[in-house]
């Protein structure tokens, strides 16, 4: 799955959502799933960016993807149930949901984490993805096979000092999968999570400043993985946490 060959036709017609899709992995994503055919769906809280990567698949002849502008920070269960309509309505169902979106916050001691910023973290990392899931599941069961992707790391799998929030967050979003990948057994839909590794993105050098991306994989390096778990040869593959590298 690693060497995954993509092709103009491995997502062909199919529709996806991805959120966090103005800059980073969630971009590539939007990219490449775009280049394999698929109408993708970019979800994100910074219009411009998400306008630039809608500009980059157009010019690249891709399918015409749509723009969703929302904060998972304050967006509601209201927005979502709007959100999950208008799919319904103009798309007819949702192949897949690659929840990609997150937020870092401080990496601080234990006694030292703030309040506010686990508040956030959570709202972000899990409790928004959450809410988006459950609203949109009435178009992901309109789909012949749907898939779902959670996003983790490293930190999400074992504790690691200093990560708190984050890393917290995480376990919830592997535990999250797990319960929906067990539930759903069975059905047109499955659920899993990839877990990207040390991948150059803006996140990446906020945890470490210090350290030289020029050494680690970029997100495009990754894309195998990501679109062969949106794909119909990865239909048999439910409850897996997979590591991107």
């Amino acid at each position: 799955m690693h060497n995954y060959p993509i092709s103009s036709t491995s997502l062909a017609g199919k529709i996806i959502l991805v959120t966090g899709a103005g800059d980073g992995i969630g971009k590539q994503a939007a990219l490449t799933y775009a280049a394999a055919g698929a109408t993708v769906i970019l979800l994100g809280r910074t219009v411009k960016k998400l306008e630039a990567v809608y500009d980059l698949i157009v010019a690249a002849g891709g399918p015409e993807p749509a723009i969703v502008p929302l904060d998972m920070k304050g967006a509601t269960r209201s927005h979502y149930q709007a959100m999950c309509s208008t799919i319904s309505e103009q798309f007819g169902r949702l192949d897949g949901l690659l929840q990609n979106a997150s937020i870092l916050g401080v990496l601080s001691p234990f006694e030292h984490i703030d309040l506010d910023s686990w508040n956030d973290i959570m709202q972000v990392n899990v409790t928004a993805q959450f809410v988006m899931t459950q609203a949109l599941m009435p178009a992901l069961k309109k789909a012949e096979q749907a898939s779902i992707v959670f996003t983790s790391s490293g930190v999400g799998r074992k504790g690691k000092a200093f990560w708190g929030p984050y890393a917290v967050s995480k376990f919830a979003t592997e535990g999250l999968a797990q319960v929906m990948a067990d539930e759903y057994a069975g059905t047109n839909i499955r659920v899993n999570v990839i877990n990207p590794g040390a991948t150059r993105t803006a996140m990446r050098s906020k945890a470490y400043p210090a350290e030289d991306a020029s050494k680690l994989k970029t997100p495009t390096d990754l894309m195998p993985l990501y679109v062969y778990l949106m794909s119909d040869d990865a239909i048999a593959v439910n409850g897996q946490s997979l590591n991107a590298q």
